[in-house]
């Protein structure tokens, strides 16, 4: 019997057929309401499940699924997959780090461009008739910081660096002493020294509401910010109020609290630019993430070690045993 996948992803049916052919079953279930169904009526039969970071998967949802035996995440991030009851379980997980790092570190490096040079006002200028000359910085010369030096943020500093002659500060959990780059050791030295501050760090609650008034204050009102990571890193009233006060010159923005709501007063300030959580969907970072979920299942269906685990922790009943 081939083994049967939920999947949960709404962006990936065109790179579906990878799967089917390596002999998985699928059952597509992108909305919620779809979800809830697929569970409710073929609970009993799903051996794996295949969601993303913001969608996750929860213990209810895993308490239904008797026979669930690997989560496979699209992208990084995982934070609203319930770990714990994972491990209860011993559910394995997988995520896709890396994988979409170059099309996340383009968003990032288009997003900010746009940004400085204010080419949305620009363009919507020219629509009207008007020919405004419009003075904006250059990113040559400037001080890029970025939260989160992994897969993307090491792809974001190679394009700042090498090809726009920017300095690269980060800040991480860690020094990393393979890299050139300045390592700061808070978020608030990061935005110190920066003039350009790009958030590429996971979400979860170790990431929760690291940028918040003070970081937003330091980076000053000639600071930029740009997120395609998670909203949750930002504290996202903090950051509206630093925008409307012109604390910080602008921001862009791929990610959101309660996507896909967007706050109206983020809409209506001209030094924001959003777009609709897409940094990472591109041809070529959809069908390698799709491949990799498959390396991972056919591994784990084969009793083989998954390419891309996440750490689990220990078991509730071990914890309380200790």
């Amino acid at each position: 019997m081939p083994a049967t996948v939920l999947v949960l992803v709404e962006t990936i049916n065109d790179y579906l057929p990878i799967l089917e052919h390596q002999g998985f079953h699928l059952i597509l279930a992108p909305t919620p309401a779809e979800r809830a169904a697929a569970i409710a009526r073929h609970g009993s039969q799903i051996d794996a499940v295949l969601t993303r970071g913001p969608l996750g998967l929860y213990a209810d949802e895993m308490a239904a699924l008797p026979k669930l035996k690997i989560i496979c995440v699209i992208g990084a991030g995982y934070e609203q997959v319930d770990l714990q009851a994972a491990a209860d379980r011993r559910i394995a997980v997988t995520n896709g780090a890396g994988v979409n790092a170059s099309s996340v570190a383009d968003h990032a490096m288009a997003l900010l461009l746009s940004l400085v040079r204010d080419v949305p006002r620009c363009d919507a200028a020219v629509r009207r008739g008007e020919w405004p000359k419009i003075m904006r910085p250059s990113l040559a010369g400037k001080r890029l910081g970025i939260l989160g030096l992994g897969a993307v943020g090491m792809a974001i500093a190679k394009r700042a660096n090498a090809g726009f002659d920017m300095s690269v500060c980060y800040h991480n959990r860690q020094h990393r002493s393979d890299v050139p780059y300045t390592f700061c050791s808070t978020p608030t030295e990061l935005a110190r020294a920066s003039d350009f501050l790009i958030v590429a760090t996971p979400g979860g609650l170790g990431t929760q509401h690291l940028i918040n008034r003070q970081v937003l204050d330091t980076l000053g009102p000639k600071g930029f910010l740009v997120n395609i990571a998670r909203a949750s890193v930002i504290v996202t009233a903090d950051l509206i109020t630093a925008l409307e006060q012109r604390r910080i010159a602008g921001a862009a923005l791929d990610v959101f609290d309660n996507e896909p709501q967007v706050p109206e007063a983020l809409k209506n300030l001209n030094n924001v630019i959003l777009t609709p959580h897409v940094a990472g969907l591109s041809p070529e970072a959809t069908q390698g993430t799709v491949e990799l979920v498959g390396k991972n299942l056919v591994a784990f269906f084969s009793g083989q070690p998954v390419l891309t685990p996440i750490e689990l922790p220990l078991p509730a009943a071990i914890q309380h045993a200790q």
